[in-house]
């Protein structure tokens, strides 16, 4: 059940009344716009964010040079909230991929209200466990699995925290999101395409049959939705 008067992110939902009181005088809603950078690695943070809708990806760098996402951030939680809670320093990047709203909120008010309840420290806790599991599972499919399945399941998560159907997307950085050489990406896009499961133009990518995407992808999809329902109470 939604919430009313609360922005649409399922943390901020699932909170009692009492604990999204100690929120509520400090949120601030801001646009997440498209490559704007939320945090640093190794920077001090200024706020977390907890998005409306959009999506952020969390990435790292390798020294070679290369970027490659560990997860994704949409509705479902927070952004920043485990740095937040440690020393206050990013451990990632934190990068807007769609764009959208979120709630804004400074550090020091998020620590307050960390120290004020136990249940909302326990939350956090709980999706940064989510979070963690999200990026292992992550980490095991792009290591074992073929590209193709790697790509459906990473456009299946897009769908789910975004809620779009279409999806602002480079093949270039899709390419990125995965891992693999750009090259291996538009092999694939074609033959999803050419099977009718999603329709690409320059910069769209278009989920065209749903069912079909999600019989592509590999077991990690379904397994890390499990993995992140029973993390935080969740229905299946």
């Amino acid at each position: 059940m939604i919430a009313s008067g609360r922005p649409p992110n399922q943390l901020l939902q699932s909170l009692d009344a009492a604990d999204f009181d100690l929120l509520r005088p400090h949120l601030i809603t801001v646009e997440l716009v498209r490559e704007t950078v939320l945090s640093e690695a190794d920077v001090a943070l200024r706020h977390v964010y907890f998005p409306h809708d959009g999506a952020v990806s969390i990435t790292v760098g390798l020294s070679e040079g290369q970027t490659i996402e560990v997860a994704m951030i949409g509705r479902d939680s927070i952004v920043a909230g485990g740095a937040a809670l440690a020393d206050g320093i990013a451990a990632s990047n934190a990068v807007v991929l769609f764009p959208g709203t979120a709630s804004a909120l400074e550090i020091p008010a998020f620590r307050n209200a960390a120290a004020a309840s136990v249940p909302f420290r326990g939350l956090v806790i709980r999706h940064e466990q989510a979070l963690l599991a999200r990026a292992q599972q992550s980490l095991l499919c792009n290591t074992l699995h073929p590209v193709e399945a790697r790509l459906a399941r990473w456009l299946l998560l897009a769908h789910d925290l975004s809620d779009r159907k279409t999806l602002p997307l480079t093949q270039e950085t899709l390419a990125q999101m995965i891992g693999v050489r750009r090259n291996a990406v538009s092999l694939v896009a074609h033959a999803l395409q050419r099977a009718g499961i999603i329709h690409y133009s320059r910069g769209q990518i278009e989920i065209t049959d749903l069912r079909a995407l999600q019989a592509t992808s590999c077991d990690c999809y379904s397994a890390a939705k499990t993995h992140h329902a029973r993390l935080l109470g969740l229905p299946p």
